[in-house]
């Protein structure tokens, strides 16, 4: 007769464990992403030192336009994200940002801080 109690037990550790893994990668994917355009032309850039927010966890895609390769390095925590580009125009989806601040975005071509990403 004790297995009855202990059985009930384990049944709704299981579908507590299930509902917590669902609630919480639906919140993430309700967001909707976030583009960022960036145009490199020369040493001018749009964006240029600006900051933009996005949301915590939020899908962040950039399309970049540039007239010549380069580089974009992401420093976010615990992992920077590096991203090659093209001469014209290319879409990068980055890593949601993990935890609230300010992230910032460069382009180690030109050695200059395209914006920063605000994360609530």
């Amino acid at each position: 007769m004790s297995r009855v109690p202990s059985l009930v037990a384990l049944v709704l550790v299981g579908v507590l464990t299930l509902t917590a893994c669902g609630g919480s990668s639906s919140a993430a994917s309700n967001l909707p992403t976030k583009k960022i355009a960036i145009t490199i032309n020369g040493s001018d850039t749009d964006p240029n030192g600006t900051e933009i927010d996005v949301k915590v966890g939020q899908p962040i895609e950039f399309d970049v336009t540039a007239d010549k390769a380069g580089e974009i390095h992401v420093h976010s925590s615990p992992q920077e994200q590096e991203f090659e580009y093209p001469q014209g125009s290319s879409t990068f989806r980055v890593k949601a940002i993990g935890a609230p601040g300010l992230v910032t975005v460069e382009s180690h071509t030109l050695d200059k801080v395209l914006f920063k990403l605000k994360a609530e």
